[in-house]
């Protein structure tokens, strides 16, 4: 008892004066947070959770330290370009942060864990507080942690050898995993109670952990947010050829694995990352995707995340069954191509914007298909004349609205576990990323704009009531999963939320009011299920 109250005086004097609290021991040592401005929290920052040798290899949990760490900023992510000239971050990246309630500190039970995975297709992002702040969460009595990982090519090189086998940027986040397993009690959270979720990439990578034996038994229940390892975006059919292709760039055309490693592994980030692979002509939402997740070599000796495409893997049952939700934006296109430029949109052509994991025997074939979704976007009549709504929806039935919805029936159909599906709808002051790219005229949520109903941002939104029930439904039906598993029920939410039904598979709704739809209901995703269930590539 006598701990207790040192406890809570030292809170409140850290509250006064904004000083950091008292430390906590983990396994590296011991830590010190600081407490939110508003009493509600304690933050933990720039935690080191792994470290490497050698660029390209597998990382290992962090050394030991010697007095207390200081986790009272966070300023560190992982090198990635912002531009041809701007090369932002640093190689030693990989930290996490973790948020707890303050009743968590004095307090024996420990609560539910839910670790979130960025997004910004492999490429760029991080899991700093300015886009993941953790006051919509933690105050339904969650921890939450979020951290970094390898991005591009310094995640995502995949050379079949030893030294570089690939995926690393996944392997970081089973690193995190395995630190949060570890370590999490010692924040009072319980590591038999773990959710991981993610968006768009981040939501990628919890589907390939689902996928995974390298993740089996280190999270208990996943939210998937846009994004599937099932999407044509997601993996790297080549990487050697990708690899290769970056090496010729650079100037050298090399055909031996271990030649480019030595090449890519004297050049500096700066120089690494400023050169460009050329992107493939006609992409829109896989243009910058190029060093992604990749099928490992299986002859190597030494752990292997991924051996087998997600599809075959979940299609034969090797996968982790837990209980899922997952779902997806309804206008998911409009970030995509409010990033492109207006030649882009004029030039685009259905037959080069297909998607790369489909595979056509004869060129024909692939000419008829393209007609096929030619006529399918470009006649409908709801559409008008606005060709960027035509692209628009294109691109995210394609990227991410397709896939998402395959993979929900794929993993219903292959366990016992719940599932549950959501399209999130609702327009409002707080979509962000479609004000950003100055697409408010267009309706409804485009690719991110959920995030900003789960996560507080570090900038002044505009919140009216409605928003703010938004906010308070999203948080509720994220964390009551984390613990029970169940979204909801018709009490906490104007509608109940049933898991799929494989006879009639159907999907909630969240707009300003809540109503539910079937799965395949658009016309547009059950003629893209017809053409992958034709061309879908294996391997």
């Amino acid at each position: 008892m006598k701990s207790h109250w040192l406890i809570l005086w030292s809170l409140w004097a850290a509250r006064l004066v904004r000083q950091p609290t008292l430390p906590v021991r983990i396994s590296s040592g011991l830590v010190r947070g600081s407490l939110a401005a508003d009493g509600s929290h304690v933050s933990y920052l720039g935690l080191p959770y792994a470290s490497y040798q050698n660029r390209f290899q597998t990382s290992q949990p962090s050394a030991e330290w010697d007095g207390v760490f200081e986790a009272t900023e966070e300023h560190i992510r992982c090198s990635q370009r912002f531009s041809n000239t701007w090369i932002n971050g640093q190689e030693d990246c990989l930290t996490l942060n973790v948020y707890t309630p303050i009743q968590t500190l004095t307090s024996a039970k420990l609560l539910p864990v839910m670790v979130f995975i960025h997004g910004g297709g492999y490429r760029d992002g991080s899991g700093s507080p300015f886009l993941y702040g953790p006051d919509y969460l933690i105050r339904h009595g969650v921890i939450l942690v979020t951290f970094n990982y390898r991005l591009e090519v310094l995640g995502f090189l995949c050379l079949g050898i030893k030294d570089a086998s690939g995926n690393m940027g996944l392997k970081d986040q089973v690193q995190a995993l395995r630190w949060v397993k570890e370590n999490i009690r010692a924040f009072g959270g319980d590591p038999n109670q773990v959710t991981l979720f993610g968006e768009s990439a981040g939501s990628s990578s919890v589907l390939y952990h689902i996928v995974s034996p390298l993740s089996t038994g280190l999270f208990h229940r996943a939210i998937m947010q846009s994004g599937s390892a099932m999407s044509p975006w997601s993996l790297q059919f080549e990487p050697f050829k990708t690899a290769s292709r970056l090496a010729h760039q650079i100037g050298y055309k090399l055909e031996d694995p271990s030649e480019i490693l030595k090449l890519l592994s004297k050049m500096s980030v700066k120089d690494l990352l400023s050169t460009r692979v050329p992107r493939a002509k006609g992409d829109v939402i896989l243009s910058e995707n190029i060093f992604v997740p990749c099928i490992e070599n299986n002859n190597l000796d030494e752990e292997k995340f991924l051996t087998d495409s997600p599809y075959n893997l979940i299609s034969k049952g090797q996968f982790n069954k837990v209980p899922i939700i997952m779902g997806y934006n309804n206008a998911e296109g409009y970030m995509f191509i409010g990033k492109e430029n207006k030649t882009t949109l004029e030039t685009f052509n259905f037959y080069d914007a297909l998607p790369r994991d489909l595979e056509f025997p004869l060129a024909s074939e692939k000419h008829v298909v393209a007609k096929k979704m030619e006529n399918q976007y470009y006649k409908r009549k709801d559409f008008g004349n606005d060709k960027l709504i035509k692209v628009a929806k294109y691109e995210g039935d394609s990227g991410i609205v397709y896939p998402v919805t395959a993979t929900i029936e794929l993993l219903s159909n292959g366990m016992k576990y719940p599932v549950y599906a959501y399209k999130f709808c609702y327009d409002g002051w707080m979509n962000l990323i479609k004000m950003l790219f100055r697409l408010w005229k267009y309706p409804g949520a485009t690719h991110a704009d959920d995030l900003f109903y789960i996560f507080k941002v570090k900038a002044t939104l505009p919140q009216s009531f409605i928003e703010k029930s938004i906010i308070d439904r999203m948080a509720l039906m994220w964390t009551n999963f984390a613990k029970n598993p169940t979204p909801g029920n018709q009490k906490q939410l104007p509608k109940k939320w049933n898991s799929i039904n494989r006879k009639k598979p159907q999907l909630i709704i969240i707009d300003k009011e809540f109503s539910s739809a079937g799965l395949w209901d658009d016309e547009d995703l059950r003629i893209w299920n017809e053409t992958y269930s034709k061309y879908r590539r294996r391997k």
